[in-house]
C-alpha cells in the first residue's frame, strides 16, 4: 500500500479508507488521520530498556519472563501476595500504558515520586482508555502485578563488560479504590508513588522519548507499542542503512510465536501501524527482514532538550 500519509493528503481521509485491502490498513489509516490532525504534541517517556526488549503480549502462566534484544535482556519475576500466591508478570497495552505514564510523570517533574489520583485518570481519558467497568478491572490488575514484580536488565557495553541492574518498577505498591464511574470520587488511587531507586536513576541515564499522541493512536495494540518504541529508540541514532534479519524480529518480539516464518504477518502489520504514527521513520520491508534508514526522531530535538533529554 502507498505511504498513507501521502493517501490522507492527497485524497482526504474516507477515501483513503476505500483504498484499504484489510482491516490492518484501515487501522494504519485511521492512526495516521489522528496524528496528523493533532495540533499539540505531547511528550512520552520511556526506558531504553523496554525499545530493545519489552513485557509479554499476553497473560502467561510461568512467574518469569525474559526476553533478549539489541545488546539487552529483560528478566522479569513476578511477586507474591501475603499468602504465597504468584501474583503474574505483567502484560498487554495497559501494563505498558500505566508504566508509560509513571516514567513520562517522573522524567517531567524531575522527581521518582509521581502524582496518582485525578492525575492518572484524567491522562487516561486522554489516551481514549475508558474509565469504568471492565478497564477498571484491567488497570487495577496490572497495577498490582506491577506493584509486585522484580526486574533485571542486563546490557551490553561497548567494552565487552556487562552492567546489570537490579530493582523494581516502584517502591510501594499502587493501590486502587472506588468506582471508575464515580466521578464524583476524588481519587481512585493514594496520591502518590515513589518509583523504585535504580530504575529511577537508570530511567534518568537512558530516557526515550516518544509521542503521546502516537501511543495514543496505537490504542490497545501491545505489539505495535513496541515497535514504535524500538522505532523511536534506533532510527535517529543511525548513521547508515541497517538491516534487521527476520530471525533478530523473532528473537525480540516473537514472544508466542514458534517460527520465524509465523511472525511476519502479524510483525509486518504492526509495523504498518508504528509508521503510521512516525511519519518520519524510514523503514523498508524485504524477504530477509527489513532495513533501517537513518531519520529525524519520533520527537521534535526542541521538545526533548525541554526536559534535557535531547
Amino acid at each position: 500500500m502507498a505511504d498513507v500519509h501521502q493517501l490522507i493528503l492527497q485524497h482526504g481521509l474516507e477515501a483513503a479508507r476505500l483504498m484499504a485491502a484489510t482491516k490492518g490498513e484501515r487501522q494504519a489509516i485511521d492512526a495516521a488521520a489522528q496524528v496528523m490532525g493533532d495540533e499539540e504534541s505531547r511528550l512520552g517517556i520511556t526506558h531504553a530498556g523496554f525499545a530493545m526488549t519489552s513485557l509479554p503480549h499476553k497473560r502467561i502462566e510461568e512467574a518469569f519472563w525474559r526476553r533478549e534484544g539489541h545488546r539487552t535482556t529483560l528478566l522479569v519475576e513476578a511477586g507474591r501476595d501475603r499468602d504465597g500466591t504468584v501474583m503474574g508478570v505483567p502484560y498487554g497495552s495497559i501494563a505498558r500504558l500505566i508504566l508509560l505514564y509513571l516514567q513520562t510523570e517522573a522524567v517531567r517533574t524531575n522527581s521518582p515520586e509521581v502524582e496518582l489520583g485525578r492525575s492518572m485518570k484524567t491522562w487516561m481519558g486522554r489516551m481514549s482508555l475508558s474509565t469504568g467497568g471492565k478497564t477498571y478491572q484491567l488497570v487495577a490488575e496490572q497495577a498490582r502485578r506491577i506493584s509486585a514484580c522484580r526486574l533485571t536488565f542486563f546490557t551490553d557495553r561497548s567494552n565487552g563488560a556487562e552492567a546489570r541492574h537490579n530493582g523494581a518498577f516502584v517502591q510501594d505498591a499502587i493501590t486502587l479504590s472506588g468506582d471508575f464511574r464515580d466521578e464524583d470520587q476524588p481519587s481512585l488511587w493514594q496520591d502518590r508513588v515513589r518509583l523504585d531507586r535504580h530504575f529511577w536513576h537508570s530511567l534518568k541515564e537512558h530516557p526515550v522519548p516518544v509521542r503521546e499522541e502516537a501511543i495514543r493512536a496505537i490504542g490497545t495494540r501491545s505489539l505495535a507499542i513496541d515497535v514504535y518504541i524500538w522505532l523511536a529508540y534506533r532510527l535517529h541514532a543511525l548513521a547508515k542503512p541497517t538491516p534487521v534479519t527476520w530471525s533478530a524480529i523473532h528473537g525480540q518480539f516473537g514472544a508466542g510465536f514458534r517460527l520465524v516464518r509465523q511472525i511476519k504477518p502479524t510483525f509486518s502489520e504492526a509495523l504498518q501501524l508504528a509508521l503510521a504514527v512516525y511519519p518520519a521513520a524510514k523503514v523498508d520491508i524485504d524477504k530477509e527482514g527489513i532495513v533501517l534508514h537513518p531519520s529525524p526522531p519520533a520527537i521534535p530535538k526542541i521538545e526533548a532538550r525541554r526536559l534535557g533529554i535531547a
